[in-house]
């Protein structure tokens, strides 16, 4: 008798959430040859999981509050892209204003939310997440590919619009806020998931230079 040799790759090994020894006697239990059994077992295993694996995605969703000590200083980031343009700065070398430029048009205030908002909400709905900041303002990032059919040259004369997708373990965000400006956000969980990492790269409209933030929230308990 001709010894069985299976080929269990390491997705579907984890797929599976069964021991190797498991996946063996599965495949043992049919009587086709083996190409055509490994085909068949994949079959099954798509058809039979209720939940893929490569369909589930780090839990990003919950009360979170900024560790300052963790994260950048939007101040000077938003000095550093100043300079970085040409532009003087006049303010007081020895000011501890704090959020000193914060504020300005109305159509930039989604600037100052995620770059300077203390707390976030996050939520997941039908085709979105909600990303809930200080004093309830909220947005929703779509997920449901939209991007395809929706024209994002108009948006700007609209309102703000994100869009977000998953790469791995990191969300993606493009968010198209009403000034004609935009940012690019990604947002990871670190240390077990007690805490979330976010970069952001900021251009606003009025902007020479892009703005570079890491913020780090602590999930609230």
């Amino acid at each position: 008798m001709k010894a069985r040799v299976y080929v269990i790759l390491p997705e579907v090994r984890r797929a599976s959430g069964l021991a190797s020894t498991a996946l063996a006697a599965k495949l043992d239990a049919m009587s086709m040859p083996r190409p055509h059994q490994f085909f068949a077992f994949v079959l099954w295993l798509m058809c039979g999981l209720s939940s893929p694996a490569w369909a589930q995605v780090p839990d990003i969703t919950g009360a979170w509050v900024i560790n300052d000590k963790l994260s950048d200083d939007t101040d000077k980031r938003v000095e550093a892209a100043l300079r970085a343009s040409g532009a003087k700065i006049s303010r007081s070398w020895f000011s501890r204003d704090k959020e000193r430029y914060r504020g300005g048009p109305e159509d930039q205030e989604l600037y100052d939310r995620m770059s300077y908002d203390k707390v976030l909400d996050i939520q997941l709905d039908t085709d979105s997440y909600v990303f809930t900041y200080a004093d309830g303002f909220s947005r929703p990032v779509y997920t449901d590919g939209r991007s395809r059919s929706v024209s994002l040259t108009g948006l700007d004369s609209v309102e703000d619009f994100s869009l977000g997708h998953w790469e791995r373990e990191v969300f993606l965000v493009e968010a198209h806020p009403r000034d004609g400006g935009y940012a690019e956000e990604s947002y990871r969980l670190i240390n077990g998931g007690t805490q979330m990492q976010v970069d952001l790269f900021i251009r606003p409209k009025n902007f020479r230079e892009p703005i570079t933030i890491k913020r780090v929230y602590d999930r609230a308990k």
